[in-house]
């Protein structure tokens, strides 16, 4: 008997009639002899819901005392998907966090997974009962309630197929898969059989939104096959699995996108070992991540340093970078957050020479200025203007034949 874990998201349990679809659909995989565990979001909009309510009692609410209420709406799902099923005439058990032991670390509202207790849920699945875990939440050593974060329910279900050993875990959502890029911007967008998970985790980390990056690692550092398909449909979705076992690799497997980064120039910064720590320990002080970094010397012994953040965090780091440009002596901090991050990802990129020059081609062709350039073994990202990101999508998902045969074709 194989074990499988299935995880569905908000919008798959949205309403009781889709709650009950779901539990239909997990019993006729239980009766062509699977074990099963289920794993699921809570209701859709109810997360947000409840956040709204904390944040109309308190300006910056409490996160341990947030954990303890957002953690409630996966509560709710799994007891009404287990009573669903109940009502079918077959057995489940609802079960938390805490009462499968998801041990985490005590960061409230962004905990990480230290352990898992299977012992639990092995005792339910030999008693023939489907088991139904809440996502996005564990518990700390001390008892109190944490949550994963946003996506948190995906790295639920891969952390309990890894420690549960269990033959596949399948992610379901409201898309049939992991495409070639975003279909709502290229019309052209092709559904991807197989993806290895180094390629899955750069589009992840590069603004795709089907599987979140923490799923996808711990999949790759345990070696869980995931299944990304459609809650909707029967179709076979895409596989994240390990590169060898993809036949052959794509030259390039995927573009995407991500409007949410802005870019940050400190000038004419004195160009002296020390200056670079003044300027990004501050930002990393206050939590903010800090991705693309460029270096441009003048003459006189000054350079500018320019790199990029989330633009949810744009305000905050300019506030700090003006305080430390006084500091330093730098002449000024600028900053832009009308601009695009594109980038294209393949695993064929490590065995094949012209891919950036190419994908550069392709922007000077269509008149989209690069003002920055990132590269990798498998990616090629630059930052452009935000109005012209669906036109640099499309180009480069032409160029690069990703709904043909996928080899780049002559750039005119």
């Amino acid at each position: 008997m194989a074990l499988i874990v299935q995880k569905f998201g908000g919008t798959s349990v949205g309403t009781i009639e889709k709650i009950a679809a779901v539990a239909k659909r997990v019993i006729e995989r239980q009766q062509e002899g699977n074990r099963m565990i289920v794993v699921l979001s809570a209701m859709a909009g109810e997360t947000d819901r409840l956040i709204g309510m904390a944040n109309s009692i308190q300006r910056i609410p409490d996160l341990r005392e947030m954990d303890m209420l957002i953690s409630s709406g996966e509560q709710v799902s799994v007891a009404l998907f287990a009573m669903a099923v109940k009502a079918a005439s077959y057995d489940a058990v609802s079960l938390l966090g805490d009462q499968v032991a998801i041990r985490t670390d005590q960061k409230h509202t962004r905990a990480r997974i230290g352990s898992i207790g299977a012992e639990r849920i092995q005792a339910y699945l030999d008693q023939g009962k489907i088991v139904t875990v809440a996502g996005f939440q564990g518990v700390t050593d001390q008892g109190d309630i944490t949550t994963l974060g946003r996506g948190g329910s995906d790295t639920t279900a891969v952390a309990l197929a890894a420690a549960l050993k269990a033959d596949a875990c399948e992610i379901f959502t409201d898309v049939e898969g992991v495409f070639t890029t975003d279909p709502g911007v290229c019309s052209k967008a092709r559904k991807i059989d197989y993806i290895s998970y180094d390629e899955m985790l750069e589009l992840a980390s590069l603004g795709a939104k089907v599987l979140d990056i923490r799923a996808v690692s711990m999949a790759k550092r345990f070696k869980v096959p995931v299944h990304v398909r459609s809650t909707f449909t029967n179709t076979i979705g895409t596989w994240v699995v390990d590169e060898e076992k993809i036949m052959e690799s794509m030259l390039v497997s995927g573009i995407t996108y991500s409007k949410k980064e802005a870019r940050i120039t400190v000038k004419k910064v004195p160009d002296q070992p020390g200056t670079a720590a003044k300027i990004f320990l501050p930002i990393s002080d206050a939590g903010i991540l800090v991705d693309m970094i460029i270096q441009n010397t003048h003459d006189g012994g000054l350079t500018d340093m320019t790199f990029t953040v989330p633009k949810s965090d744009y305000d905050r780091a300019m506030d700090i970078l003006n305080k430390v440009a006084v500091e330093i002596q730098a002449e000024e901090v600028t900053g832009d957050q009308e601009i695009a991050k594109v980038s294209i990802v393949g695993v064929g990129m490590r065995n094949h020479s012209g891919i950036a020059s190419t994908m550069f081609q392709i922007m000077s062709k269509e008149g989209i200025n690069m003002m920055m350039v990132s590269t990798s073994e498998i990616k090629v990202s630059v930052v452009i203007a935000e109005k012209y990101t669906e036109l640099a999508v499309r180009a480069l998902h032409d160029a690069f034949a990703l709904d043909k045969n996928n080899m780049p074709q002559e750039v005119d």
